[in-house]
């Protein structure tokens, strides 16, 4: 009784499996990129000239710029990682963007603080200076994302109100459809 070709044909195309970690770079539009990849960067120079630093005055702000600075880097290449695979589509674009707002704002002021805290402790060493100069940047870099993320989203919120936030209905809601006259 059993044909074979019953199952074969389908209305639906079929689904082409999906690569678990499939890298793209559609969801880093425009600006978003660059800023990105700035962030890794910088971090990651913050760190490298971070452990160069040979003396300071008091190290507990030479240790508090590595934990942060190290923590930012990690932190930026997971969040890029999430940008760049199908994690983008599992967690949802809006999710997605609230924590990336939320970290980078965090990272941002954070980098910030502990750029401030090197400089007033370390010594005058040229990688101590290179270091808080990275640490500044990547935190610029940061910060700068997520104003401009909080900016257009509130741009997109604004714009998406309707005019009519009462749904009160109006004149040519209340008449009939179909009028006889």
């Amino acid at each position: 009784m059993d044909n074979g070709n019953v199952y074969n044909e389908t209305t639906e195309p079929q689904a082409k499996p999906s690569r678990c970690l499939g890298c793209t770079l559609r969801h880093l539009w425009g600006w978003r990129l660059p800023t990105k990849a700035l962030q890794v960067i910088f971090s990651l120079l913050a760190v490298i000239c971070e452990e160069l630093v040979e003396n300071c005055i008091n190290c507990g702000g030479l240790y508090f710029f590595e934990f942060i600075s190290c923590a930012a880097f990690l932190l930026s290449l997971l969040i890029l990682c999430v940008y760049c695979t199908n994690a983008y589509e599992v967690f949802g674009k809006d999710k997605v963007g609230n924590v990336n707002i939320g970290v980078m704002s965090a990272i941002g002021v954070s980098f910030l603080v502990a750029t401030i805290a090197l400089g007033a402790t370390s010594s005058e060493s040229a990688a101590g200076k290179a270091a808080s100069v990275f640490g500044f940047l990547a935190s610029v870099a940061f910060l700068a994302e997520s104003i401009r993320d909080c900016f257009h989203r509130r741009k997109q919120h604004v714009d998406g109100h309707s005019e009519n936030p009462a749904h009160t209905p109006g004149a040519t809601e209340n008449q009939p459809l179909n009028q006889q006259s």
